[in-house]
């Protein structure tokens, strides 16, 4: 079972596989269209991780995103998320992420829920995956 990375905070903001392909399209030079953990059948598969994401930040009243960055915040002291955006509206939101507390028991379910979800696709493109020594 691959665990999800900190490319899978990615995915939490997409409503839909058919509504990233549209984007997807526009964006030729968007690093994702190389991705296969974002190729269409590896994004119908891994549904669950947002899925999963969308249920802690409705309870947390914050967005997928913030949940999954807080999530990584949260696990050591000297994990760092660098997430990319072009945009302020997200820089401001990957910010909120910083205040965001989760219990014990928000880091157990979704430990215990993400260790029962098998993320479909490499993290990176495989000349990508060359280049880091895993």
């Amino acid at each position: 079972m691959r665990r999800p990375s900190a490319t899978s905070a990615c995915a939490v903001r997409l409503a839909t596989p058919e509504g990233y392909l549209l984007r997807r399209r526009r964006g030729a030079t968007d690093f994702r269209a190389r991705s296969p953990r974002f190729a269409p059948q590896a994004l119908a598969a891994n549904a669950a991780v947002v899925e999963l994401l969308k249920r802690v930040a409705d309870r947390k009243n914050a967005t997928p995103a913030q949940i999954a960055l807080a999530w990584l915040l949260a696990r050591k002291p000297w994990i760092v998320p660098i997430p990319g955006t072009t945009k302020l509206h997200r820089l401001e939101e990957n910010i909120g992420a910083a205040s965001l507390q989760l219990t014990q028991e928000d880091m157990r379910e979704i430990d215990d829920a993400a260790s029962k979800i098998d993320v479909s696709g490499e993290r990176l493109p495989e000349d990508a995956l060359g280049l880091t020594n895993r």
